[in-house]
């Protein structure tokens, strides 16, 4: 694995994500922004924001998979959520957890939270990008 997660003691140590990456590998994956889409395109959770981060998250760790790495990989998330308000975050961390035990990996990863009006698309309630290290 070529992606190390630190909290360092100068900052503070929140539970769900951790404060910086050190990536190590040689290549760079950017990946374009996930969404609630299974492999043939068709919508996934319709409504259920828990069901659509959820399905982004497999979508980047099954993408992973696919050049050779994994969700342990991904050294930063940018997460994109419409109409985002704190009363959300049970509903971001239920679809986070579900999607980290099918993948059989620790979601905890350097995020960025952003709140937006609108995505690409009229149903979808979340977007994910991932950037990540390989060996």
């Amino acid at each position: 694995m070529a992606v190390e997660l630190v909290n360092p003691d100068c900052l503070p140590k929140p539970d769900v994500y951790r404060q910086l990456s050190i990536a190590r590998g040689s290549r760079m994956v950017f990946m374009a922004g996930q969404v609630a889409r299974d492999a043939e395109g068709n919508p996934v959770g319709e409504g259920d924001l828990a069901a659509q981060v959820e399905q982004a998250y497999l979508n980047i760790g099954r993408a992973m998979s696919e050049i050779g790495g994994s969700f342990d990989d991904v050294a930063k998330l940018t997460v994109y959520v419409v109409d985002w308000s704190p009363e959300k975050f049970p509903l971001l961390g239920e679809g986070v957890a579900r999607a980290a035990e099918k993948l059989g990996v620790d979601p905890v990863k350097p995020i960025t939270l952003i709140g937006v009006s609108a995505l690409g698309e009229p149903d979808l309630l979340v977007e994910v990008e991932a950037t990540a290290v390989l060996d």
